[in-house]
């Protein structure tokens, strides 16, 4: 338990980057944001798949189309949705709202692999959840006060934020629950392997998806220079950073701690990835947050300690 919660612990500092990217990159739309992070993810997969090719010759058709469906859907499409949701109302709003993933991933979860990993009663489950429901209160009741007296047009970027936010949630709803599925059910595979794996299955999407993003942008007369932008060197420098810390190693210290959690148990610890993104927004604006947000994170985190240590029930399988 110990290991696969420092193992989550390491997969959310690194994917709490990839929430500070689109501040940092403002003036690319979000397809090339998400198409550049996977292109490089791919790219640094092939010499690693190079080296680790006998385990990955052991993988089955099956095993490779389900690492193609992970990557389109738990990668690209979740990654497009996250950066125009940043774009248009900024860093923390979005995070907070992905930041419901641990109650949501602990209640679906809870029902989908009782007889696998135990269930957790609801009875003890539910204060855990309170506080983490509480934690993600307080910290978008301080980003509404923000945007109080907005301009009609601002707060359309606000409420289009909020959906690609709500879109990229159902998205990572998805991803971890049938990632864990997979590892639990190949107890014999590495975790590095299958990180490799999505890495290479994400290598043609991102390549089309580049391409078609830039022809689209050359068409609509776009004012972004292409191939890479109006500032290359920052962008492939932050998209290789992504492809290899948010992305290769992120994956790989998630699937690690997949393999030793239960799925209820892995989904709340996703909290650490809202917490280091909240941490990197605020670093960036360059001020503390402010109370109500401190006070948020505290409850995320007391929430997260009382999940964890909730022992599973045994459920029978029915005859």
């Amino acid at each position: 338990m110990l290991t696969g919660t420092l193992y989550a612990l390491a997969a959310g500092l690194m994917w709490g980057l990839a929430f500070i990217v689109p501040v940092l990159l403002p003036d690319y739309p979000a397809p090339l944001l998400a198409f550049g992070r996977y292109l490089a993810f791919g790219l640094l997969a092939l010499p690693i798949g190079w080296l680790d090719r006998r385990s990955l010759g052991q993988l089955q058709r099956a095993d490779w189309i389900e690492a193609l469906k992970l990557s389109a859907l738990g990668n690209i499409a979740y990654y497009v949705c996250l950066a125009a949701a940043i774009q248009y109302a900024g860093a923390p709003l979005p995070t907070m709202i992905i930041g419901t993933l641990p109650v949501v991933i602990a209640i679906a979860a809870n029902q989908r692999n009782a007889v696998r990993d135990g269930q957790l009663p609801w009875l003890k489950l539910a204060p855990s959840l309170g506080l983490i429901v509480a934690g993600i209160g307080f910290v978008n009741r301080d980003e509404f006060a923000r945007i109080h007296g907005a301009t009609p047009a601002d707060l359309g970027r606000y409420a289009a934020g909020v959906l690609l936010a709500m879109a990229a949630t159902a998205l990572w709803t998805w991803y971890p629950l049938r990632n864990a599925d997979w590892l639990r059910h190949h107890p014999d595979r590495r975790p590095m392997t299958w990180s490799t794996a999505q890495g290479l299955a994400t290598l043609p999407l991102a390549l089309i998806g580049y391409g078609c993003t830039w022809l689209f942008m050359h068409v609509t007369v776009a004012d972004t220079p292409m191939p890479f932008g109006q500032t290359p060197a920052l962008f492939l420098s932050l998209m290789f950073a992504l492809g290899l810390l948010a992305s290769w190693a992120g994956t790989l210290c998630w699937n690690e701690a997949s393999q030793r959690l239960p799925t209820r148990v892995a989904g709340q610890l996703i909290v650490f990835e809202t917490m280091a993104a909240l941490a990197y927004a605020f670093v960036l604006r360059g001020k503390a947050p402010p109370w109500g947000t401190v006070i948020g994170v505290l409850c995320l985190a007391i929430g997260v300690v009382l999940a964890v240590r909730i022992k599973p029930a045994v459920v029978a399988e029915a005859a």
